[in-house]
C-alpha cells in the first residue's frame, strides 16, 4: 500500500508550551503558599552560605538566594526552585527525546508524566533538598545518555553534573551504581576509556569542600544522615551538655517479621501514592500490556533506543528497590526515591499512548487537587475536616507569631527548629534561637546561621515559645509569666486560656524564666 509521506510535526512547539503554561502554574502558586516551616528552615542557611550544614550540604541553601530581594515574602524565597524547575523540565525533553521519544504524542506524554505527579507539582514549588538534588539528576541522565550513545567524552560533564547533585543531596550518590549498570550494558569498552574516571573524578573534586567541612565538624551531616536514614546511633552530633535529650533523633526499625512486611507494604503504596491520580493508568497499565500488547501494537516498533534502555531502567529501579530494602530495617520517608520520577515517564510513556486521556485527566486532576490545597493554605477557606488541613500547620499563624515575638523587650527562644526558622523568616531582625536540650538538634546549635544558646551564660530574663502544655524545667531559672496563643484557621492570633475554635492548628505558649 502507500506510505504515509505526511511529515512528522515537530515536537518541540508542544514541549514549549507545556512547559511554559507549567511555569506559569509554579509561579502563581508560589507567590500564594506561604512558606513551609522546612522551607523557613533551608532558607535560614541562605542568610549565611557555607560548605556544609546539620542536616544537608549546601545546595538548597544557594537556591534559596532569592530570600535576601525581599524578606518574609514566599515567591522571592522560591525564585531559585522555580529557575531550577523549569530548567529541570527542559533537560528532561532533551533527554526524553534522545531516549527515542521523537513522536510528539510520546514526548509530550512523558512530560505529562513527570510534572502531573503530586511530588512534580509540588516539588517544583518548595525549596527543599530535591530541588537541587532533580536538576543535577535530570542532567547527569541526559549527559550519561550522550555519552551511551558513542559521545564518551560526555562522561565529564556527567561528572560535573553529579558533583554538583552531591552539593544538593547526598542520595545523588545513588546515581553511581545506575551509571556503571548503563555501562557494563551497554558501553562495556568504555571502562577502557579515561573519560568515566574522569567524570568520576570531577564528582569528587566537586564534592570535596562538603567532604572538608565534614571534617572538620566531626562528619556531623553524613553522621547525621546515616542514622536518620539507617536507624543508626551515630553518637552525639553537637555537644551542649544536654546531649541525651537533644541528640533525640527520631529512629524506628521495624521489629518482627511481619512488622517489616507491614512497612515494606506501605513504602509501596506511599510511593504508588505519589503519583497521584496518575495512578489509576499506571495500575491498569500490566493488564492492558498483556491483553493488548500496547507496547508493540500502539506504534511501529520499540521507541526506547536500545542504549538508553538500561540506563532507563537502572534509574527507575535501582531508588525503588534500594529503599524498598531500606524499610525492611528502617522508616524511610516519602521522597527518598523519588528520583525514580524522572526517569520512569521515558518507560511508561509509549505504553500509556492507549491511555492518554487517562493520564491526561489524572494528571489535570492533581494539578486541581494541589491547586485546591494552596489556596487553602493561602486562605483558609475551604470547610476541610482538621485531619485533612496539614498544609494549614505547616503554614498558618507563623507571620503572626513573628509579629508577637518581635515586640518583645527580651529574648526570645523556640525549642523546635521548625518554630525559630518560621519566626526568622517573617523577622529577620529577631535574634531568636535554639534553647538546647528540648527537642532535636538542629543547624542553629552549630552556631553558623545564628548565636549559640548558651544556658551557663544566660544573664538577663528571656521568653520560651513552644506548643508544650507546661512550661519546660530549665536548670537555673524559673518560670514567672506565661501566655498562650490559639491559632485558627481563617481568623487573627488570638491570646486566651481556652481554645475559640474547636480544632485549633497551633497552641503556642509563651513562658517566662528569669
Amino acid at each position: 500500500m502507500f506510505e504515509d509521506q505526511r511529515p512528522t510535526p515537530s515536537p518541540w512547539p508542544l514541549v514549549a508550551a507545556a512547559i511554559v503554561a507549567m511555569t506559569l502554574w509554579r509561579i502563581g502558586a508560589a507567590a500564594l503558599l506561604p512558606v513551609t516551616q522546612d522551607e523557613a528552615y533551608y532558607l535560614d542557611w541562605a542568610h549565611h552560605l557555607a560548605w556544609g550544614y546539620f542536616d544537608h550540604p549546601p545546595g538548597v541553601a544557594a537556591f534559596g538566594l532569592g530570600t535576601l530581594i525581599a524578606a518574609g515574602e514566599p515567591l522571592a524565597a522560591r525564585l531559585g526552585a522555580l529557575l531550577a524547575s523549569t530548567l529541570t523540565l527542559v533537560v528532561l525533553a532533551r533527554f526524553y527525546f534522545n531516549c527515542g521519544l521523537v513522536r510528539r504524542d510520546d514526548l509530550g506524554l512523558a512530560l505529562v508524566l513527570a510534572f502531573g505527579s503530586v511530588v512534580g507539582l509540588a516539588g517544583g514549588i518548595l525549596i527543599t533538598p530535591d530541588a537541587p538534588l532533580a536538576l543535577a539528576w535530570a542532567l547527569t541522565l541526559h549527559e550519561s545518555e550522550r555519552a551511551l550513545a558513542g559521545q564518551r567524552r560526555r562522561w565529564l560533564t556527567a561528572g560535573l553534573a553529579a558533583g554538583l547533585g552531591l552539593l544538593g543531596k547526598y542520595h545523588m550518590t545513588m546515581i553511581g551504581p545506575i551509571l556503571l549498570w548503563a555501562i557494563i550494558r551497554t558501553d562495556l569498552r568504555a571502562l577502557r576509556t579515561p573519560w568515566p574516571y574522569l567524570g568520576g573524578g570531577l564528582a569528587v573534586l566537586l564534592f570535596s569542600p562538603n567532604l572538608l567541612w565534614n571534617f572538620h565538624h566531626d562528619w556531623m551531616t553524613l553522621r547525621f544522615q546515616f542514622g536518620h536514614g539507617f536507624a543508626l546511633d551515630t553518637g552525639t552530633l553537637i555537644a551542649d551538655g544536654a546531649s541525651a535529650a537533644a541528640a533525640a533523633i527520631q529512629r524506628w526499625s521495624p521489629g518482627s517479621l511481619g512488622e517489616r512486611a507491614l512497612n515494606l507494604g506501605e513504602y509501596l503504596g506511599i510511593q504508588l501514592g505519589l503519583w497521584g491520580l496518575l495512578a489509576a493508568p499506571l495500575l491498569a497499565l500490566p493488564f492492558l500490556w498483556v491483553r493488548h500488547r500496547l507496547a508493540r501494537t500502539a506504534g511501529t516498533g520499540p521507541v526506547i533506543a536500545d542504549h538508553a534502555r538500561p540506563l532507563l531502567l537502572a534509574a527507575t529501579l535501582f531508588p525503588i528497590g534500594f529503599f524498598a530494602l531500606v524499610s525492611l530495617g528502617s522508616a524511610v520517608m516519602a521522597n527518598w526515591p523519588a528520583m525514580y520520577l524522572l526517569a520512569a515517564p521515558a518507560l511508561l510513556a509509549p505504553g500509556l499512548r492507549g491511555l492518554r486521556r487517562w493520564v491526561i485527566g489524572g494528571a489535570a486532576l492533581n494539578l486541581l487537587l494541589v491547586s485546591l490545597l494552596v489556596v487553602q493554605a493561602a486562605t483558609a477557606v475551604l470547610p476541610l475536616p482538621d485531619s485533612a488541613n496539614r498544609v494549614l500547620r505547616e503554614t498558618h499563624g507563623f507571620r503572626a507569631l513573628a509579629g508577637i515575638a518581635k515586640g518583645l523587650d527580651i529574648p526570645v527562644y523556640a525549642d523546635r527548629y521548625q518554630l525559630i526558622a518560621q519566626l526568622r523568616f517573617y523577622a529577620p531582625e529577631l535574634k531568636t534561637g535554639q534553647w538546647p536540650g528540648l527537642a532535636r538538634q538542629s543547624e542553629y546549635l552549630v552556631g553558623q546561621i545564628a548565636p549559640r544558646v548558651t544556658p551557663q551564660t544566660q544573664a538577663g530574663p528571656f521568653w520560651i515559645v513552644t506548643e508544650r502544655q507546661s512550661p519546660p524545667e530549665l536548670s537555673g531559672f524559673r518560670n514567672t509569666l506565661q501566655g498562650t496563643f490559639f491559632d485558627c484557621a481563617g481568623a487573627p492570633l488570638a491570646e486566651s486560656t481556652v481554645p475559640p475554635c474547636a480544632a485549633p492548628l497551633h497552641e503556642w505558649h509563651f513562658y517566662r524564666y528569669e
